[in-house]
Parts: structure tokens; C-alpha cells; sequence
């Protein structure tokens, strides 16, 4: 690929452009437009009426940047995915209300139904990873030198299971990977890119060990400061749990660090529950709002009380999504690899790839979240070395699991998806594990045909 400043037109194709999140990611790209080279957004959705819907917001985002960027739509991958640069791969099969029920089916046997961690993940997983791999295949067809870049949830299980299938050009993000690095550089009154972090470990179970500016590690004095963990995503933490870690934490470890609170804390309304609540308000508000500007008003007063209500914490409190210093969510992550890669400058970001020695008590094949260069060349891990023993236990347990579960979802094995539901630290049960998976290949029967 050429920089844009040499002429390059680039396509963008979102599979999932009928989701909530569309428009943020349209209104990020745009703004970035002209650096990337950006020609076309595609949004591609198999739900027609979500996608007409945020279709429209998304045209009208386009009117108000000015970028000269097309905006177009699809209900066929292969429209999306002809002549892509890069593709964008954030769907949800089965909906909010399959959601709701791999959360439901975990809490009635006694484990957390979190839709990316422990069994609730792994029922995602079930869904999604056949997904992704079949718009997988299609661009081998129609657009094989792409980059997919995956944030369908589990995001790690998903990057892995395109490893395992021979698919080298994606990549995995989240953008929670570097929360600690804009944490400290909010704490610590400096530009974001002057911090540079130690990530490792896995997607939702990532650590930061360092963070340094001018040669300091700047991370002690950070974590030592009350008010610090109170303005981060680590007030979900009881203080002392991160500072005995001695590390920034993914706020995601709060469901093993504070595992029976975040089990009681989902049975009155799981987030799935929540998240269809806040939906059923909207959605009809977008049909009768009939201006796009009084549609789009509707639609970031949504996103504000969405984001406030992410991640149950310690006794029942919230943590924003995203701080308003904290750039665009994952769109920002994408944005930011794409530039990249398309030959803009450099970039050093937290990313879900295979681990190719970075972390060496992992195997390479293993995909992990570490820190990554970015240029025209590739996506390059940087080295991290060995795990401190006191995380690298938890990440080894939790990898044994996802080697286990891709294996299993990939072979449609229901027996070795009990193996892998017992490996996972917060299943560890035969018990718990065979019903689990009884009941999830049951309720998502429409998405599980073939398994034995």
C-alpha cells in the first residue's frame, strides 16, 4: 500500500455496519479521512432495519464532516468485502437476546455469564468464531491482500481461531488494551504517545506493568495515589487488590479478582438485559425522530447513558466506558492500525496477535494483548520476555482454556467444549461444565448444526 499523499484510495468495509457502534466508528473514520486516504465506508449488516437506520445517521455524519467520503450500504458480504482495504469485523450472532441467554444459563447453573469471559464468552464464541471464519474465507476471494481487524467479542478467542485457519493478515483490538497508558497520561499531565507501557497477557486479562516517561516508570507513584485509582477504570478494584498486584489491571479481572460479587451483581439485570433495555428506547425514537439532526441528538444521548452505565463495580458502583480524554474506543485502535499500516506514522499500540516470542512462557501461536509496532511493513510484537509468576498463573490457566475452546468450537467436539469449560478457572467443574454446554448448544441451535 501507498500513503494517501501518493494517491492511495482506500475502502473500508464494517461488517456489522447495522450495529449500535456504527456511527461512532463513521464519525471517527471521517475525521481521519484525509490521512488514511479514505474513499468509501461500506456498512454491511444482515438486519435490514438496523441497518437502514444507522445507515442514515451514519450519511448524515458524512454530510456534517464534509470529508467527500461515500457512504454506502449493504445486506450482502460480497458487495461489502469487493475491492476492501480493510475490513472491520464487529457483529453479534444472535443478537442482544442471545446475549441474554448465554448470561441467564450461566447465572441459573451458578457461574458468571459475562459475554466475553468464562462460559458466557465461550457461548459467544460458539457463534461468532463460525461467523468470522466463513467473511474470512469470502475475503480470500474477493479481497485477499486486506487486513481484517476483528473487535467481535470473545475478541481474543475470535483473532485465535483466525491464526488457527491460516488467516495472517488480522488482527484483534480492544480498547480497553490501553487504558493504563491514557490513565497515566491524564494523572501525570502529558501527551498520551510520551507514556510507553509493558502490556501482556490476554484480551480481558491483560496486565500493565510499566509506564514510562522520560526514562521513569511513572506507575508506582500513579497506583500509590488514591486519586488516581478513583479516576480510572480501577475503582471497580478494592485499592488494595491492585496495589498487592503492583500493576495496572483490565478492568475485566475484576470478574476473577472479585468473582462472587460480580456473579451476585448480574442476577438482578445482566448487562445484556440492561443493554436491551436502553435499545428498546432508542430504536423506536430513531424511526418517529424524522429530522436526521433531532435523530442523531437521540442517538448520542443514548451513547452517553450507555457508556455511563459499563462495568458493575466494587459494591455496586459504575466506571465510565470511556473518559472523555480516553480518544474513540475502538474505532480510535482501528483507525490508528489502519493509518498505520497505510503507511502514515508509526504507532506502538496494545493488540491481540500471535505472540511469535513476545511473551516466552507462551507458545508463538498462542494470540495474546501486547504491545505492538505498527508501520507499512506489519504488525510487529514487542518483546515483553517472561511473566511475573504472580500473574503468569492465571493467564496460563486462561490460555489452556482458549487453545482448548477454539479446538472445540472449530471441530464442533461437545465433549472437548466440556474439557475446555473445565479448564476455565471460573468453571472448574464437570459438573458445571456439561450442563453449561448441554444447554448452550440447545438454546443457540440455529448457529451450532453439526456438532457431535
Amino acid at each position: 500500500m501507498q500513503h494517501q499523499e501518493q494517491g492511495l484510495v482506500v475502502k473500508l468495509a464494517l461488517i456489522g455496519g447495522g450495529g449500535i457502534r456504527a456511527p461512532l466508528f463513521v464519525q471517527s473514520a471521517l475525521r481521519r479521512a484525509a490521512h488514511i486516504g479514505l474513499d468509501e465506508i461500506c456498512l454491511m449488516d444482515v438486519d435490514a432495519r438496523q441497518l437502514e437506520l444507522f445507515g442514515a445517521l451514519s450519511r448524515e455524519l458524512g454530510g456534517r464532516e464534509g470529508a467527500g467520503v461515500a457512504i454506502t450500504t449493504t445486506t450482502q458480504a460480497a458487495v461489502a468485502l469487493t475491492g476492501a482495504d480493510f475490513v472491520i469485523t464487529t457483529i453479534r450472532p444472535g443478537g442482544i437476546d442471545g446475549r441474554i441467554a448465554d448470561e441467564r444459563i450461566a447465572l441459573d447453573i451458578g457461574v458468571l455469564g459475562q459475554e466475553t469471559t468464562g462460559a458466557g464468552g465461550f457461548a459467544m464464541a460458539l457463534r461468532s468464531i463460525p461467523a468470522i471464519l466463513d467473511y474470512a474465507r469470502l475475503m480470500a476471494d474477493l479481497c485477499p491482500d486486506a487486513w481484517l481487524i476483528n473487535f467481535t467479542n470473545p475478541a481474543g478467542l475470535v483473532t485465535q481461531a483466525l491464526y488457527d485457519e491460516g488467516f495472517e493478515r488480522a488482527v484483534g483490538i480492544c480498547d480497553s488494551a490501553n487504558s493504563a497508558q491514557r490513565a497515566v497520561a491524564r494523572w501525570a499531565g502529558v501527551p498520551v504517545e510520551t507514556v510507553v507501557t509493558e502490556l501482556f497477557g490476554l484480551n480481558h486479562l491483560s496486565f500493565t506493568r510499566s509506564a514510562v516517561v522520560a526514562g521513569s516508570d511513572l506507575l508506582p507513584d500513579a497506583l500509590a495515589d488514591d486519586a488516581f485509582l478513583n479516576s480510572s477504570v480501577q475503582r471497580v478494584f478494592e485499592p488494595d487488590v491492585v496495589r498487592r498486584q503492583g500493576m495496572w489491571l483490565n478492568e475485566y479481572l475484576y470478574y476473577f479478582f472479585h468473582a462472587e460479587k460480580a456473579v451476585a451483581s448480574f442476577r438482578n439485570a445482566s448487562r445484556g438485559e440492561e443493554i436491551r433495555a436502553l435499545n428498546e428506547r432508542l430504536l423506536p425514537r430513531l424511526q418517529t425522530a424524522g429530522d436526521p439532526g433531532a435523530a442523531l441528538d437521540l442517538y448520542f444521548d443514548y451513547e452517553r447513558e450507555r457508556s455511563a452505565s459499563y462495568m458493575r463495580g466494587a459494591n455496586g458502583s459504575r466506571t465510565a466506558a470511556v473518559h472523555p480524554d480516553d480518544g474513540e474506543g475502538y474505532a480510535g485502535v482501528a483507525l490508528d492500525v489502519i493509518g498505520a499500516l497505510s503507511g502514515g506514522r508509526r504507532v506502538r499500540t496494545g493488540l491481540n496477535v500471535a505472540n511469535a516470542g513476545a511473551i516466552e512462557d507462551l507458545r508463538d501461536g498462542d494470540v495474546v494483548e501486547v504491545n505492538c509496532h505498527v508501520d507499512a511493513c506489519g504488525i510487529q510484537p514487542v518483546h515483553f520476555g517472561r511473566m511475573p509468576e504472580r500473574q503468569s498463573y492465571l493467564v496460563q490457566s486462561v490460555k489452556n482454556y482458549e487453545r482448548l475452546a477454539v479446538e472445540a468450537i472449530r471441530k464442533r467436539d461437545r465433549e472437548l467444549a466440556v474439557d475446555a469449560l473445565v479448564a476455565h478457572p471460573l468453571v472448574l467443574s464437570y459438573s458445571r461444565a456439561r450442563p453449561l454446554v448441554d444447554r448452550y448448544l440447545e438454546a443457540h441451535a440455529a448457529y451450532t448444526t453439526g456438532w457431535a
